[in-house]
């Protein structure tokens, strides 16, 4: 804002315009450059690049849940079997490639002979991959 300019009386008075032709020369001056220097951008440069070939991802290997209850039943996939029809299960599943995964799930109250017994068929049928899926324990609330 400006003080000052002509006027008829001795008192001056602040100029309430706005110069903004300093304003307009900059936003000008702007355009111009970008005008010039957009084309650059879009130049392309051409290459020849090399071509590579990798291997297929491996596929997951499914999962097997076995569970065995606090009276024994073994539980596949929660359809109850016999151990006859574990054993065979179990041979079949062996053959997959890849090999499933085996998710032993057993009771509190389950014996240990049993589970040593499905640990010792998967075993002998060839099954090599095992785990234990046991419960977190919930922390208390405060």
């Amino acid at each position: 804002m400006s003080f000052g300019g002509f006027s008829d009386n001795k008192q001056p008075a602040p100029m309430a315009d706005i110069n903004v032709t300093p304003m307009v020369d900059v936003m000008l001056v702007l355009l111009v450059i970008f005008i010039i220097t957009a084309p650059l951008f879009t130049h392309a440069i051409k290459l020849d690049l090399p071509s590579a070939q990798s291997a297929p991802a491996p596929t997951e290997p499914t999962t097997i849940s076995l569970s065995i209850n606090g009276e024994g039943t073994i539980f596949w996939n929660n359809d109850p079997l016999t151990q006859n029809e574990l054993t065979a299960k179990l041979a079949l599943a062996s053959r997959q490639q890849p090999q499933p995964q085996l998710q032993l799930r057993a009771d509190k109250g389950t014996r240990y002979e049993i589970i040593a017994q499905v640990m010792a068929a998967a075993q002998t049928n060839g099954l090599t991959k095992l785990g234990f899926v046991t419960d977190v324990p919930q922390s208390p609330q405060k």
